[in-house]
């Protein structure tokens, strides 16, 4: 369907499909992604502004579906779905599953996308409602997927929320610390970051998930 509702034709369905297809790729250059525009796209893929806005509405429209078709893809939380594992273990194939994500082509189009878009989410809904509700459609996919990964497990529900906060945005910045020149052992902060948050969940063990020894 256009943005009118239409039902599009073989030839219609093909340029949604090289606009949406151009968009993704822009979006996901690590190097260029910034520089990605509505304008921009619809002339790398060989079509009008009016077209465009035909085909989707707009800027709004063309990200919500752009949006969309990331999200069917595959799951961005690539973790392993098992019910095993000590709070440190799971924990620890959060951040990476994660980390995963963010290094993958979707995951750079969608954390491309977000540095274009308002700030504010009041001013985000107001000015891109689509885009805020496929945004928000992501933000319940990862409430999901964060509660799946703990079940079985006995943990306070108000650290547990607290940390769903706040995994996300730790696990970017040292995403994009990597980028830069810097001493910093990723791997090594990975490790740590994994490691406290599960002592935090988990007051009973170690920063390495074994039981606290009587001493310590």
């Amino acid at each position: 369907m256009n943005a009118r509702g239409a039902r599009l034709n073989r030839r219609g369905l093909e340029t949604r499909a090289r606009v949406i297809r151009t968009a993704i790729d822009m979006l996901a250059d690590s190097e260029h992604g910034g520089e990605a525009s509505a304008n921009l796209i619809a002339k790398r893929a060989g079509v009008t502004w009016g077209t465009v806005q035909h085909q989707f509405g707009g800027v709004d429209g063309l990200w919500a579906v752009v949006l969309e078709e990331l999200g069917s893809q595959g799951d961005m939380l690539p973790w392993k779905e098992t019910d095993d594992g000590s709070v440190a273990e799971r924990m620890s194939r959060i951040v990476d599953a994660l980390w995963s994500g963010l290094d993958s082509p979707p995951g750079r189009a969608v954390a491309t996308l977000r540095s274009l878009l308002p700030r504010n989410t009041a001013e985000l809904t107001e000015t891109h409602p689509r885009t805020a509700e496929q945004l928000n459609l992501w933000d319940r996919r990862w409430r999901r997927a964060y509660a799946r990964a703990f079940r079985g497990l006995v943990v306070d529900a108000y650290r547990l929320e607290r940390v769903r906060h706040l995994l996300p945005a730790a696990v970017h910045g040292l995403y994009l610390e990597q980028r830069l020149s810097t001493w910093t052992d990723i791997d090594e902060a990975r490790a740590v970051l994994a490691e406290s948050i599960a002592g935090y969940l988990d007051p009973g063990t170690g920063s390495t998930g074994r039981p606290r020894a009587a001493s310590e």
